[in-house]
């Protein structure tokens, strides 16, 4: 089909996932921006992404027997799954022109409709070796680098779209702080009139953590981007530092926070700030499992473009062919991670596993995937290790996963321990850490467990979407009232488990003890037992779990968006 030069939308984002193996991605944010453009493509929303192409060298990561963690290096090559386009840019930084080459990924929706991603790429042999590194590497922790980053993000975006034609852009929404020079790119265009840029410009926040909020030093931002700081900058990004954050805020026509609760915080966090708020989803067609597809089509057919039917699906899915839709997947997941145990104490154990070591189908099996940072309490589920055992022997089977960042020790550390337990628990209980998280994994988690765990530190978890991914593969969550389950538990309490206290205020407090204590009486006193013994009640649930995936998916995103943004 002709590609239009009009847009509803071009959406910046440092990170897009497109498939599996193409590292433009790191983790949720990500993800998300991909399933949204996704459900632009099937809702045939005239839209855009503009992200990065990364050209250093990806790395696995590999477990060994002691916890310790190894990063392989792994080769990947951008012709094979992108199209490089002939237009070529430059831009300024460093006061030297750096030239800008642009890659294309297309994402087809329902109906054949094409939502275009631009991948701008300055590994150009042109270039000096520094500004050749600019795309090296997502996230680079040098300022110089980052800073660089997201000037080609912004003014390489801007100035990329103009090239490729597109000279009617109703919207550029940017997708976290790092698409802050998007505006700034704007303004020479319009005369330097801020509101008449406002009108044009989104934001979306997505985390409350420090780390996810860049801050420049004036200094090092005129060194490299001077060309692009107008007169009154610091009244645009803060009088300190070039925030990033406060750049985007002050202009945008409106910001959006990613959930409810999240409104609340980042008012407090961005203090005289208004936020709106569009809760996070998923894109379903990416994450409901094939033969849970095929269970939606015969009992609730046009799902996949009306998601709104799933909320009938306590109503009209069979039990008994839900129960065995959910053994097939859970067999192989199952089947997975025996061949990946961390809990055995040699690579020929690992080849030929004992007996009493594998997972089995029959035994509830709880999962927790997440970055195994401090504020997810990666290590919450062990707080009385006594008692777990107690709890869990016979009953419980662990899968935990999440890739630590090469040079985040702390991290790693987490991951050493959980080895540690699962070999301490060896035979009696059993535990393991997959390797090498991927969205292929948690394809496979979140179709195969049984019960969905999730231990943030309130109120750090902005919205959160691995449960949802749970939820509409029929899983049950089971977590902490935050983020995105705070309203999940609230539109349907019998589509999962809470933990700990409902504390919805900007400072709660976050007692360790209080917390693990209320997830080990839930898991004793009603979880286990419901599991083994009320089986029905286990099916019910599930059923209910899979209406939230009615509302927590990114066609409704996109179409608030739309309501709230994008048609203003």
């Amino acid at each position: 089909m002709p590609e239009t030069k009009e847009l509803e939308v071009a959406y910046f984002s440092m990170e897009v996932m497109l498939e599996t193996d193409i590292p433009t991605y790191a983790g949720g944010l990500g993800v998300l921006a991909g399933d949204l453009l996704r459900s632009c493509s099937d809702l045939e929303i005239p839209a855009c992404g503009v992200t990065l192409v990364y050209s250093g060298n990806t790395f696995d990561q590999v477990i060994n027997s002691d916890g310790t963690q190894n990063f392989k290096e792994s080769n990947w090559q951008k012709l094979d799954q992108l199209t490089k386009l002939e237009n070529q840019i430059e831009i300024e930084i460093l006061k030297t022109q750096v030239k800008i080459d642009c890659w294309r990924y297309d994402m087809v929706g329902h109906n054949g409709f094409v939502v275009p991603v631009f991948l701008l790429d300055t590994d150009i042999s042109q270039n000096p070796d520094w500004a050749r590194n600019i795309t090296k590497n997502l996230y680079d922790g040098n300022g110089d680098t980052r800073i660089s980053q997201e000037i080609v993000l912004g003014v390489g975006g801007v100035k990329m779209l103009a090239s490729l034609g597109y000279t009617k852009i109703k919207n550029y929404h940017m997708n976290e702080g790092h698409a802050g020079f998007v505006p700034l790119a704007l303004l020479e265009k319009h005369n330097f009139k801020d509101e008449e840029v406002k009108k044009l410009c989104l934001f979306t926040t997505h985390t409350p953590v420090p780390e996810g909020h860049d801050k420049f030093d004036y200094n090092l931002a005129y060194k490299y981007a001077e060309k692009y700081l107008p007169w009154h900058i610091k009244k645009l990004g803060g009088g300190d530092a070039l925030d990033m954050t406060t750049l985007a805020l002050n202009m945008s026509k409106v910001s959006f926070a990613v959930s409810q609760k999240h409104k609340k915080v980042s008012e407090n966090l961005f203090k005289g700030y208004k936020f709106d708020y569009v809760t996070n989803g998923i894109h379903l067609p990416s994450w409901v499992s094939p033969s849970f597809q095929d269970l939606y089509n015969e009992f609730l057919p046009g799902w996949e473009k009306n998601p709104e039917i799933l909320s009938e699906a306590p109503e009209k899915i069979s039990n008994d062919a839900l129960w065995t839709v959910h053994k097939e997947s859970k067999r192989a997941l199952i089947n997975y991670v025996n061949a990946h145990l961390t809990s055995v104490a040699s690579e020929q154990e690992k080849q030929k596993p004992r007996d009493d070591e594998l997972f089995d189908l029959s035994t509830l099996t709880l999962s927790l995937a997440r970055r195994p940072v401090a504020y997810k309490r990666p290590l919450l589920l062990y707080s009385d290790l006594e008692r777990f055992i107690r709890i869990g022997v016979g009953k419980l089977q662990i899968i935990q996963c999440g890739k630590s960042h090469p040079g985040d020790d702390v991290s790693q550390s987490f991951v050493k321990e959980i080895v540690r337990i699962s070999k301490k628990l060896r035979s009696i209980l059993k535990v393991v850490y997959l390797e090498n998280y991927s969205p292929k994994i948690a394809r496979l988690l979140v179709s195969g467990s049984d019960l969905w765990l999730n231990t943030p530190r309130r109120p750090l978890e902005a919205s959160g979407t691995s449960g949802m991914k749970a939820a509409a593969n029929a899983i049950l969550n089971f977590s902490i009232l935050d983020g995105w389950w705070i309203e999940g538990f609230k539109m349907n309490p019998a589509a999962g488990f809470s933990i700990g206290p409902s504390d919805e205020s900007v400072t709660p407090s976050n007692d360790d003890t209080i917390d693990s204590v209320d997830l080990y009486d839930k898991l004793q006193w009603e979880i286990i037992p419901m599991y083994y013994n009320h089986r029905s009640e286990w099916i019910k649930r599930m059923k209910n779990a899979i209406t939230l995936a009615s509302y927590f998916n990114t066609n409704r995103v996109a179409k608030e968006y739309q309501d709230k943004g994008w048609n203003l």
